[in-house]
């Protein structure tokens, strides 16, 4: 996993910025699908950009911008494989990406040469950081704050900050006073808007098809930003986007692909998806919620997303599950995390219900209990998983809150967390079928 760049800026690529805080719930998400869609409705092509294996900032980012959003991510991907995605910003104007989590949490394995953090993507691309503060509870303290992000050893270059949750004009201006003292520009300074809020539930915000109003929050993000903020200044911040050479996206696993997209099966990486059309695959989508049958190919693939909270139906869907049956018995079969839960025995929700799911696997999961499952994955494969033969070892991230009951099939990789300790949820096989609750993003 290389992380080498090339010292040009990137070839036809425009100008980037990234988007940072200290911590996550500062209102990060806010202040950066306010800025694509005031900059696009003055008529630029904004790039967005997600660092980390995020599924679910990326769908509300392609709402604000109108383009999609690819996620980068420095510990699971290599330089070319980086490069590629970074290909998507040709043709646009501007560059806009979102850090997760804290600006520099990342992984801290020894030796490794990604650790995956928002600051190690800035320095890689030359994206200077935007930081978001919450200066809720503080004043001048929040300029300690910036100073410690722009002078830490790893800082990339820093643009300024964003004052976010400002009580009013006199807490403004204590903090402006004590950040020009510090020499750190001030962008924009967000008052307290409590009624902005995204919802959010166990995994983070919900996904963007389910907002009740997404335009119109989005559109209010915007004018938040367009009243507070200096818009002007924020887009003279960026720099010219510095990307590595690109290499090849992934390799499709079957030539025809049948996928689950739907309200529980919606968690799959653009990249992904880009490298499979790429090489000429074809990409079938079907609907279990909607009782539908795979189509007719070479290989079924479930993703992530929430089955858990639609346990009833999935139970209920016969012709799904009779013919995702009828197409195992010959064919391959891929469940990723909510997708491998699918394909097991049975599913208990958050209330102790258990509800019978395909009986491909004999994996049993439950909600009742919930239990933070969270990191990188390193996964060196036992078995065959479409595309890739036994023995290729695989880069990934798993995140849920279920517990596994049972899980008696052979397993499918020997997984190990990103400092090479060894984690309990191997993956599943059993004749065609297979299922993981690592979500696959590069080979190593």
């Amino acid at each position: 996993m290389g992380d080498t760049t090339t010292d040009r800026a990137g070839a036809g690529l425009p100008p980037g910025l990234m988007i940072g805080a200290p911590a996550s719930g500062t209102g990060k998400t806010t202040v950066t699908l306010g800025l694509l869609r005031a900059f696009r409705a003055a008529g630029l092509r904004v790039q967005p950009f997600k660092n980390g294996p995020d599924y679910i900032d990326p769908a509300f980012h392609r709402a604000a911008a109108g383009r999609a959003s690819c996620n980068l991510d420095g510990w699971a991907m290599g330089a070319g494989l980086l490069g590629a995605i970074a290909g998507r910003a040709a043709g646009a104007d501007l560059v806009i990406a979102e850090a997760s989590m804290g600006l520099y949490d990342g992984t801290s394995a020894p030796g490794v040469t990604g650790r995956g953090s928002g600051a190690e993507i800035a320095r890689q691309f030359g994206w200077p950081v935007v930081l978001v503060l919450d200066v809720g509870g503080q004043a001048q303290s929040a300029a300690a704050t910036a100073l410690g992000f722009a002078r830490h050893p790893d800082a990339p270059a820093f643009a300024g900050v964003i004052l976010n949750r400002v009580a009013s004009p006199r807490h403004e201006t204590l903090i402006r006073h004590e950040m020009a003292r510090l020499d750190l520009p001030v962008l924009g300074a967000l008052p307290r808007r409590s009624d902005l809020a995204l919802p959010e539930r166990h995994l983070g915000l919900v996904q963007a098809g389910e907002h009740p109003d997404l335009t119109g929050a989005i559109d209010s993000f915007a004018a938040l930003l367009r009243d507070h903020a200096d818009l002007d200044a924020i887009r003279a911040t960026a720099l010219p986007t510095r990307a590595p050479a690109p290499g090849p996206l992934p390799r499709p696993p079957a030539q025809r692909i049948a996928l689950a997209q739907d309200a529980a099966f919606s968690f799959t990486y653009p990249h992904l998806l880009d490298g499979w059309r790429a090489a000429g695959a074809e990409i079938v989508p079907f609907s279990p919620l909607a009782d539908d049958p795979p189509p007719e190919a070479d290989l079924v693939w479930l993703p992530g997303g929430y089955p858990e909270l639609h346990a009833g139906r999935l139970a209920a869907a016969t012709r799904f599950r009779a013919g995702l049956r009828r197409h195992a018995e010959t064919r391959p079969v891929h469940g990723e995390c909510g997708g491998y839960m699918v394909l097991g025995e049975a599913l208990v929700d958050a209330t102790g219900t258990r509800h019978a799911m395909t009986g491909l696997l004999g994996l049993v999961t439950s909600f009742e209990r919930r239990r933070l499952h969270l990191g990188y994955r390193r996964a060196e494969l036992l078995a065959p998983l479409p595309g890739h033969p036994k023995g290729t070892a695989l880069r990934g991230h798993e995140f849920h809150y279920s517990t596994i009951l049972a899980q008696p099939d052979a397993p499918l990789a020997r997984v190990s967390d990103a400092e090479g300790k060894p984690v309990a949820e191997t993956g599943s096989a059993r004749g065609h079928v297979t299922g993981s609750f690592f979500h696959l993003i590069a080979e190593d």
